[in-house]
């Protein structure tokens, strides 16, 4: 007898297929469009209102401009995927190399040339004061976060991209109604550069004023030293220095060796940023000599406060086994011990026992052990 034929049934392979496996099959990829902050263009030094499609921006450009006209696309993303990165460097012709750094952050700042495109890379920090995060080490370990912005720039476009970071407000570096972008894609790096060291010039001068704070704390007599602060402190600085020390070889190789593609205007603009990422640099080598000193004051603070306190400990114990003593001799049990059968025994053990202590507690005063 013939079994019916089940239209429902399941295809045997497909019982054993998973809901993992069923997911690896069918990738969902998500538009460019999500990473997107923003797709402007720029001609004559002006901002064209609204957005444009960053599929079509680099010929709408060629459209809208007249021979005479210079202008160029600025493109914003947030963290894009290899997937999505590819997908831009087609459409505005970034050269390969550039899409796999431009995808990984954490990288040291840095310029590289490709051809007529420049790859720059610079970190944004964040400071957080102790006064906001002070209820334990734990809580605060991240007093300073790092960021990262790299741009890409192009003849005709320039492709921000930002890792961890908000893109900084460039109107008024850029000008009423960005004015200064007149100067080609290049304006819109120097803008963003000259906001993340503008930056750095606001924390180091926070960071002055809490290790100012903590060196007060660390030379007050009497005063309670957290050293953990100290340390985290320390440690901070330490990674806000891998993100601003890089910097400045950086920008000096950006100046002296792409001067046919920055314009001499730009080039002083660039000059400026790096003469304050220089003064940075100083200001946070000085910071991190003065915490290594703090710390080693600090320790040796701490270490003679506790030869003091062991110092009062030995004191008190002393003075304690006198009577200790004392008692341990009269509380033997022997018949022969004359004192025992005195009518002032008691009183003259008594008056011995505070005279001794009195007289060692004197002595230890003296010594100032106590």
């Amino acid at each position: 007898m013939n079994t019916p034929k089940n239209s429902g049934a399941l295809n045997p392979i497909s019982r054993f297929r998973t809901p993992k496996t069923i997911a690896t099959t069918s990738r969902i990829r998500i538009p460019v469009e999500r990473v997107i902050d923003h797709c402007w263009l720029f001609i004559d030094g002006a901002r064209i209102p609204g957005e444009c499609n960053h599929t079509n921006a680099l010929k709408l450009l060629e459209e809208r401009r007249q021979p005479e006209q210079e202008g160029f696309v600025w493109l914003s993303l947030s963290e894009p995927t290899t997937e999505q990165m590819q997908k831009v460097a087609a459409e505005f012709g970034v050269h390969k190399l550039i899409v796999e750094d431009a995808v990984s952050a954490h990288q040291r700042p840095k310029v590289e040339r490709y051809d007529d495109q420049l790859f720059v890379v610079v970190r944004s920090v964040k400071y957080s004061d102790f006064d906001e995060r002070q209820e334990s080490v734990i809580s605060s370990r991240q007093v300073i976060e790092t960021g990262e912005l790299q741009f890409v720039i192009g003849p005709n476009f320039v492709i921000t991209i930002r890792h961890n970071t908000p893109m900084p407000d460039l109107r008024r570096r850029l000008g009423d109604e960005y004015s200064l972008v007149h100067n080609g894609p290049m304006a819109v790096a120097w803008a963003v550069a000259d906001a993340l060291v503008d930056d750095y010039v606001r924390i180091s001068t926070e960071l002055h004023e809490d290790v100012d704070f903590l060196e007060e704390e660390v030379f007050t007599p009497g005063a309670a030293i957290n050293v953990d602060q100290i340390y985290l402190l320390k440690r901070e600085i330490l990674e806000m220095r891998h993100a601003v020390d890089p910097l400045d070889p950086a920008l000096k190789m950006l100046i002296a060796g792409n001067k046919d593609l920055i314009n001499k205007q730009m080039r002083s603009y660039f000059r400026d940023i790096l003469d304050h990422e220089i003064l940075v640099k100083d200001t946070i080598a000085g910071h991190d000599e003065r915490l290594s000193s703090l710390i080693d004051a600090a320790v040796a603070k701490i270490t003679l406060q506790q030869n003091s306190d062991m110092r009062a400990i030995s004191a008190f114990v002393g003075m304690a086994a006198v009577p200790t003593l004392i008692a341990g001799v009269y509380g033997m049990n022997f018949d022969n011990m004359p004192e025992l059968h005195t009518q002032h025994g008691y009183y003259v053990v008594l008056a011995s026992i505070v005279i001794i202590v009195g007289l060692l507690w004197w002595f230890f005063r003296k010594q100032d052990w106590l």
